[in-house]
């Protein structure tokens, strides 16, 4: 089943990103794998998945150490305590949550220990909604606020801002989400014009019940967990 569902949604992609007259290879798949058995994770990596998604430090870390021969893109999405962020820094290829000046002075620090250099996506809160991490961004008046925060994230050497990340309330109608999608991405034109030097290229945002809205609004990655691998345990 879950080999089956990893194709189909390949397929709705596709055929999203052809609908939005873009090039099939402009968006990718984030399979999100939190709360999956490591079997399950097995199966979907077998079918093909490289790119997963993992909002717990800790249940990762034991897939990750798990699957080390496989050639896996591991990004952190959920929320990151600042006491996690030196195993985030270690163990993930990406961290698509950054949402403060605190985690990224942190995850700077634990990066340049190794030596490295961790591509991150800034999490925008563009809802409003208190239960949600991130910048504030809901309003557009809020948004030089976040621009100034960010002169010095940017300057951090071991990090490296490559987009923005959201997540919309939950809707029943999938177009219902599409205004907090084209918020996000004119938060990135506007950044794009504010930093010019920055990249501002990736923008990760709609999930399972609303991806394909999220594609024809410009997302280059989709987080996908419950169509593919089903409900998690």
């Amino acid at each position: 089943m879950i080999e089956a569902n990893y194709q189909q949604v390949l397929e709705r992609i596709a055929s999203a990103t052809a609908r939005a007259g873009r090039a099939p290879e402009s968006v990718r798949l984030v399979v999100v794998t939190k709360g999956q058995p490591l079997v399950a994770v097995q199966r979907v990596v077998s079918a093909g998945a490289r790119c997963l998604g993992e909002n717990y430090v800790d249940e990762a870390i034991d897939k990750i150490v798990s699957l080390g021969g496989h050639d896996i893109e591991w990004r952190m999405i959920g929320h990151v305590q600042s006491r996690k962020a030196r195993e985030v820094a270690g163990s993930f290829t990406w961290c698509d949550s950054l949402d403060s000046v605190k985690l990224a002075v942190r995850l700077d620090r634990f990066a340049g220990e190794l030596g490295r250099v961790l591509p991150v996506l800034l999490e925008c809160n563009v809802s409003g909604e208190g239960s949600k991490f991130g910048w504030p961004a809901w309003d557009e008046a809020c948004w030089p606020a976040l621009a100034a925060e960010l002169d010095a994230v940017l300057a951090l050497p071991n990090l490296q801002i490559r987009g923005l990340m959201t997540m919309p309330p939950f809707f029943d109608d999938p177009e219902r989400a599409r205004p907090f999608f084209r918020r996000l991405r004119s938060l990135a034109a506007y950044l794009s014009q504010r930093f010019p030097n920055g990249d501002w290229c990736e923008l990760s945002m709609g999930m399972s019940g609303d991806f394909e809205a999220a594609i024809q609004e410009g997302a280059t990655l989709v987080r996908i967990g419950t169509a593919i691998m089903g409900p998690r345990s």
